[in-house]
């Protein structure tokens, strides 16, 4: 049982249990909150003894309806609270979901704060990607951020031969997320020099389809072009491993496999 408490109308949010994923509610309206309720928003929904209560406890859902009813109330007052638990909250799938989606009800003042912690490498990697996507979904919701997105993303870029490859393929996906044709240039070059998660982000034939500057004809010829390139390069791996004096037989070195 939580000990903690909380006053009227908020604490009604601990006895609501389950929240529905798609479909939230009017906090506002049913639970009369208003922006006075918004200091015992912050702190049900980063209270770590509701977040990691009990799965079976109505009290564990607190926080989600808090961090909904914060985004309801465009609380700008909660953006640097709920910032300051993404890494503590990196393994909670419906905050790294909903979180986004607050950020963006909350609007364009979140961008700063984002960014900061995005840029900052001792963030956990799947936060920071949150991060992320969470400027992208400001920068849809408000068009006119896109320009301020767009320089986060770049900036971060720019970071390419420190960032780690996972950052990388992640700021990628969101600059084609906001259709970042601008840093073309800059995404080419982290590709060139291997610094990609390609799992993440695809390749950068996979980019440039997306960016449009090639069309799906172009995409197969080149595919085609780079099997056969790695097909040949195996062959010459295979030729150069090969010792012996005229007697055809193939030798693999020590811990090598046969390919």
């Amino acid at each position: 049982m939580i000990q903690t408490t909380y006053s009227a109308p908020v604490d009604a949010l601990l006895r609501i249990g389950k929240a529905r994923i798609k479909r939230w509610p009017d906090y506002l309206e049913k639970f009369n909150l208003t922006a006075i309720d918004i200091p015992e928003l912050i702190r049900m929904a980063t209270d770590s003894d509701l977040n990691f209560a009990s799965s079976d406890s109505l009290e564990v859902w607190a926080p989600i309806h808090a961090w909904r009813a914060l985004g309801q109330l465009k609380a700008e007052a909660a953006i640097a609270p709920l910032i300051s638990v993404f890494n503590e909250m990196e393994e909670n799938e419906w905050f790294r979901e909903e979180i986004q989606d607050v950020f963006a009800m909350i609007g364009p003042a979140s961008i700063p704060e984002l960014a900061d912690f995005l840029a900052n490498p001792s963030n956990l990697f799947y936060v920071r990607w949150v991060s992320a996507e969470t400027l992208v979904k400001i920068c849809q919701k408000y068009p006119s951020t896109r320009d301020a997105c767009l320089n986060v993303f770049v900036k971060q870029l720019e970071q390419y031969p420190k960032n780690s490859r996972e950052i990388n393929g992640a700021i990628i996906c969101s600059l084609l997320d906001i259709e970042g044709s601008e840093a073309t240039a800059l995404m080419e070059a982290a590709f060139s020099a291997k610094r990609v998660d390609t799992s993440i982000s695809g390749d950068w034939i996979d980019v440039q389809q997306q960016l449009g500057l090639l069309t799906r004809t172009e995409v197969a010829e080149l595919r085609h072009y780079v099997d056969a390139e790695q097909v040949g390069s195996k062959a010459m791996k295979l030729r150069d491993s090969t010792i012996g004096f005229g007697r055809g037989v193939k030798t693999f070195g020590k811990g090598k496999k046969r390919k």
